[in-house]
């Protein structure tokens, strides 16, 4: 088959991970793969050059920003039915919110071709001004009806998009966001090593979390908690795994709560270096304000590390509370706290939830058992329209 991905943009992220996983996996299996996506980088770090040297077409579209600005719109639409028209696609398959709209758009004039698009985080959502969420939800709505199928990457995804009147239920599947298992998997050694790195010893109780330094990604409600649960316990270390716009003014947060020495930041790290620095966690919490499936959840469980998130979205998919985790209300401080204090005062469940997760999690996350059921999604779509 010949088959076109389109996403907004390469930054290292969940999103663009399992696309990168989804053209390598075709490509491996012998088809025709072609690759789109913006130009944009950001303090995230990029996966350009992953993308370039693996083996499939890859190409920039000059015009197609994160950002709305409808000259370049229209111009990334235009940049898009040319590169659908020299490519000829069997499938188009599009990823993430700007470029699964503009994307679709461009693809209607493919007749031959069947349009796929992947809902990794809904494109309106609880973040957003009243106006943003229905302008979106509209978008979305006149991008389904020139979209043959539609995969979630949770199930939550789906029911939030039929609520919303984007589609029958029928023209939805779940394919769950693969990623690569094996770089995830205990390690006594990798774990003593990354714990050395940040200083802190076995009767210490390290609290990570993977995530930008970005509004939104729930360090406005983490703070607190770990200002709280820090005078409660004196063994609690910190240690966050990411970067962001926001570096400084968490930074400065931290110094007037008091726990500025207790909280490692560990900048950008490597996605194939990720698996290796959260070895070191005991526990990680994810406090993200909306999401498709938190990534960094199952990664957390596959290496046995149990997870404390907000009980929205997908997470409760894999975050099942009381069995891989604890589950809190969304932007619940004194909730958020007691969960960390219950694990960090429970050795014993700790290692049952993690054991628990790592089980759940290998069965549902391997990214080439995502690319097999993708891949027959594709020939059942084709198949069906002749």
């Amino acid at each position: 088959m010949r088959i076109c991905h389109v996403i907004t943009r390469l930054i290292i992220g969940g999103a663009q991970e399992n696309t990168l996983l989804t053209c390598e996996g075709l490509h491996d299996r012998g088809h025709d793969v072609l690759l789109l996506a913006g130009p944009d980088t950001g303090p995230e770090g990029s996966l350009w050059d992953r993308a370039t040297h693996y083996g499939y077409r890859t190409a920039v579209i000059d015009s197609l920003h994160r950002a709305i600005r409808p000259w370049s719109d229209w111009q990334a639409a235009r940049e898009l039915r040319q590169a659908y028209d020299q490519f000829n696609p069997d499938t188009i398959h599009t990823h993430s919110s700007k470029a699964g709209i503009i994307g679709r758009f461009a693809a209607r004039a493919q007749p031959n071709s069947a349009i796929v698009h992947t809902i990794h985080g809904m494109s309106f959502n609880r973040t957003q001004p009243g106006w943003v969420r229905r302008l979106y939800a509209e978008l979305e709505r006149r991008a389904a009806r020139y979209t043959t199928h539609i995969v979630s990457v949770a199930d939550a995804m789906t029911e939030q998009s039929v609520a919303a009147g984007i589609a029958p239920r029928d023209r939805f599947t779940t394919i769950h966001s693969g990623m690569q298992t094996e770089w995830f998997t205990p390690d006594a050694d990798k774990r003593r090593i990354a714990r050395q790195k940040w200083g802190v010893n076995d009767e210490h109780i390290v609290v990570g979390t993977v995530a930008r330094l970005f509004r939104n990604k729930g360090y406005e409600q983490l703070i607190p908690a770990m200002a709280d649960t820090a005078a409660k316990d004196e063994r609690l270390r910190f240690v966050w795994i990411g970067d962001g716009a926001d570096h400084d003014s968490y930074l400065d947060q931290l110094s007037r709560g008091g726990i500025r020495d207790r909280v490692t930041l560990t900048g950008l790290v490597p996605p194939d270096e990720v698996a290796d620095s959260m070895q070191g966690f005991d526990m990680l919490v994810h406090c993200s304000q909306w999401e498709g499936l938190p990534r960094t959840a199952v990664q957390a469980l596959l290496l046995e590390i149990p997870t404390v998130s907000f009980a929205i979205d997908g997470a409760p998919e894999v975050v099942i509370d009381g069995e891989t985790g604890k589950l809190v209300p969304l932007n619940d401080i004194r909730a958020l706290s007691a969960a960390i204090l219950h694990l960090a005062g429970n050795p014993q469940e700790r290692r049952s939830m993690g054991r628990a997760g790592r089980v759940r999690c290998l069965s549902m996350f391997n990214h080439h058992d995502m690319v097999d059921r993708l891949e027959n999604l594709y020939r059942e779509l084709l198949d069906s329209s002749g």
